[in-house]
């Protein structure tokens, strides 16, 4: 397990200042003060070979990234995978990746890193990220991970070992969050920690989007894989697939995880797909008696929000929308409309100059553990009915079963 002193990534606190300060020679971003926030282009020369880089997953997120890779300029698609070998057909015609090198089935990645990538682009169902980030760094590649990084607490740790590992091979290891590679998320949230707001009180954080019920009982293991965002097992639940990010800004905010959770939800509207549910409600409870109210839902109507009150102000940050403070240290802030193609964009910039520097520092991987953590915690919470501790989670042995029986390999 990777271990700072005698804590281990997952039990640390994250402030803005570390996370930014250790990602400073990585990222790069347009001013912080300006009034608009655009992609900006790579400050090192392409020269020399581009990385190739092998995807794995080729659904939409997998495509998406590939074609902004595409678009850096320092990057060649030189391989890919994906259970389905039709998927893996449509993204190899798409970005011209050679026969030979379109992969299916569960070990379909396997196959790809024999290909001996620079890098593996993983955007497959986050059951699988701990073992392809891990099978990728014992092969001596580079990892590009989207979030979250795993469904359950071995899962985490299994990313802080691999990540100590590739820390010590020298090898770039970054996970995908846009938010935290915004400019004006980045400002709002170094001047709260500056004190603009004041002491913490309390907050709202929702994650509310529509969603769907697809007449399709999931009753085999393939079924189960093509849908696997209705899979509690496969996704984690939408608390950890997708309410990560909320979650995660509200935890970058309070900067030390939280001291217990009690929640609940259920299944209001789904009724005929998966096993997901469909609306979280948690309470969180952070040091100094501050509560961080979440709700999320997949039925009419949308917010991506983290709304932080203090003594002395408020943060609003809208996924999306307008983030700005409001108070006595007023922060205008600015929108971001763009941030689902500008924050990962971002971020394959930031791969690409740390891996160019030789960076191993890979400062996204504890703030991404940690995060995710949360929301297993506030799952687990709202599915037993029951306070969660932070001390009892980090301690949490349980696996998930991906149920794969059945699946070629």
């Amino acid at each position: 397990m990777n271990t700072h002193g005698n804590q281990s990534l997952s039990q640390q606190g994250f402030s803005r200042r570390h996370f930014v300060t250790a990602m400073g020679a990585a990222t790069v971003v347009s001013p912080l003060l300006a009034q608009e926030s655009k992609p900006v282009a790579p400050v090192i020369a392409l020269t020399g070979a581009k990385l190739k880089v092998a995807v794995v997953g080729c659904g939409d997120r997998g495509t998406f990234i590939a074609g902004l890779l595409k678009q850096h300029g320092g990057y060649e698609i030189s391989a890919v995978a994906d259970y389905f070998q039709a998927k893996a057909e449509t993204m190899g015609e798409t970005f011209g990746v050679a026969k030979e090198r379109r992969f299916s089935g569960l070990n379909g990645y396997k196959r790809a890193l024999e290909t001996k990538p620079d890098m593996l682009a993983i955007m497959s169902p986050p059951f699988f990220h701990p073992e392809q980030a891990a099978t990728a760094v014992d092969a001596g590649v580079h990892v590009y991970l989207a979030k979250p990084i795993a469904v359950d607490v071995p899962g985490c740790r299994s990313i802080e070992a691999t990540a100590k590992l590739a820390a010590e091979k020298k090898l770039t290891f970054l996970v995908d969050f846009q938010t935290r590679a915004m400019p004006f998320y980045q400002e709002a949230v170094k001047r709260v920690h500056a004190g603009a707001i004041g002491e913490l009180a309390f907050g709202e954080v929702s994650y509310h989007c529509g969603g769907s019920d697809r007449m399709d009982l999931m009753d085999n293991p393939e079924k189960r894989i093509k849908n696997w965002l209705d899979d509690k097992a496969l996704s984690g639940d939408i608390i950890t697939e997708q309410n990560i990010h909320s979650l995660d800004v509200m935890n970058w905010i309070c900067q030390t995880p939280p001291v217990s959770a009690y929640g609940t939800g259920g299944r209001k509207v789904r009724k005929h797909t998966g096993d997901c549910w469909d609306h979280f409600t948690v309470l969180y409870k952070y040091p100094n008696n501050v509560g961080m109210g979440f709700s999320s839902r997949q039925f009419s109507g949308h917010g991506i929000v983290c709304r932080v009150f203090g003594s002395k102000g408020v943060l609003e940050a809208r996924y999306g929308g307008n983030v700005m403070i409001r108070g006595e240290s007023f922060y205008r802030g600015g929108e971001t409309k763009q941030i689902y193609k500008e924050g990962a964009f971002n971020n394959v910039i930031a791969f690409y100059n740390a891996f160019k520097k030789g960076d191993s520092s890979n400062p996204t991987i504890a703030p991404s553990v940690q995060s995710c953590l949360i929301t297993i915690m506030g799952r687990k919470a709202a599915y037993t009915g029951k306070i969660v501790t932070w001390d009892e989670i980090i301690k949490d042995t349980e696996r998930l079963d991906g149920r794969l029986e059945g699946l070629r390999a």
